[in-house]
């Protein structure tokens, strides 16, 4: 698994530079041209929290979602090559909490209430949520190649049945929403054999509405069915997708048997192999295209804070022409 990680080893430090270059001009632009135009409007009280160093310079993040028994802490288990800290697997929900694998030189457990008031990682607003979401919220922290360049949050089995009639504590489809906005890819996944989409989930991919460009499907444990049965679990799958996401492009599904076991079935294994090593480069572009996003993010909270200028003045002012004319081309000059 590390090969997929080490395809571009031999460019990243020049290219890291680079991105954290832009990074820098980003928050440099940040605190001194749209920062205090946000503090002069009330930004901040009606609409997002100020952002923070972390929020800059935080590597790109993947958010994993699906129902449980489907294989999101195996797959996480699968990129890593190893264990790590605070993961169980079983057929039954085990992960009842959110757990941000992150990469750090010594490894351990950090809680939620600790995490929250660390102003070196990207958590600081999910204090809002309260300690009964907190007390199910941790870091996972291990010396890994692969979370040198990502960080993945692993997420609480979606219910189904009886069982989604349970309360959480928290509002979790909110949660979901406050991480669909700040991760650089939403990956689904679902088990050949567990395709229904349940209420929960149903709303828990509502939840990245705005954020279809984010999203990816897998289609784990395919292995377990052999191909006329796999071809109609792919179209039972994308049928069902196609009530929930409602986007008229046709969504990307990843098939293949993510985790270090041999494959059950290996009539289409040059298919599962292709389909990972897509996926593989899909996640490795990530920080290539992490200063881009937060570029992108950055014009998206400029053009609200200017909504909220109008709305509380109607005055524009030249400080908004030496934002977008003066110093944008400077950061796109840069990437």
């Amino acid at each position: 698994m590390f090969s997929w990680a080490k395809q571009e080893q031999g460019g990243r430090n020049k290219e890291g530079e680079m991105y954290q270059t832009v990074t820098e001009g980003l928050q440099t632009l940040y605190t001194k041209k749209l920062l205090p135009l946000e503090d002069t409007y009330l930004f901040h009280d009606f609409h997002s929290p100020a952002l923070e160093a972390a929020d800059f310079q935080s590597k790109p993040m993947v958010l994993l979602v699906g129902q449980y028994s489907t294989g999101k802490t195996t797959f996480i288990r699968y990129l890593l090559e190893e264990d790590f800290p605070g993961m169980r697997i079983g057929p039954e929900p085990t992960t009842d909490g959110f757990i941000a694998v992150m990469y750090g030189e010594n490894e351990g457990v950090v809680p939620g209430n600790a995490l929250v008031v660390d102003p070196k990682k990207p958590f600081r607003k999910l204090n809002a949520f309260g300690n009964s979401f907190l007390n199910r919220f941790i870091c996972s922290q291990m010396p890994n190649q692969v979370l040198q360049s990502i960080s993945i949050i692993d997420t609480p089995g979606i219910l189904s049945g009886e069982k989604q009639r349970i309360s959480r504590g928290y509002d979790f489809s909110e949660v979901l929403r406050w991480f669909g906005e700040r991760v650089d890819r939403i990956i689904l996944l679902f088990d050949a054999h567990k395709l229904d989409i349940s209420d929960e989930f149903s709303e828990a991919i509502k939840a990245f509405k705005g954020q279809d460009d984010k999203i990816r499907v897998v289609l784990n444990k395919a292995d377990q069915v052999d191909t006329q049965q796999l071809m109609r679990v792919y179209g039972a799958l994308m049928w069902s997708l196609g009530k929930v996401i409602n986007t008229p492009e046709v969504v990307r599904v990843y098939l293949g048997s993510f985790w270090a076991k041999p494959l059950q079935n290996t009539e289409n294994r040059r298919l599962f192999e292709a389909e990972s090593q897509d996926l593989f480069r899909d996640i490795q572009s990530l920080p290539r295209n992490a200063a881009l996003r937060k570029l992108n993010d950055l014009i998206k909270r400029a053009r609200l804070a200017k909504v909220r200028s109008h709305d509380t003045s109607g005055i524009l002012g030249k400080s908004w022409n030496v934002l977008f004319y003066e110093y944008s081309p400077n950061i796109l000059w840069v990437n």
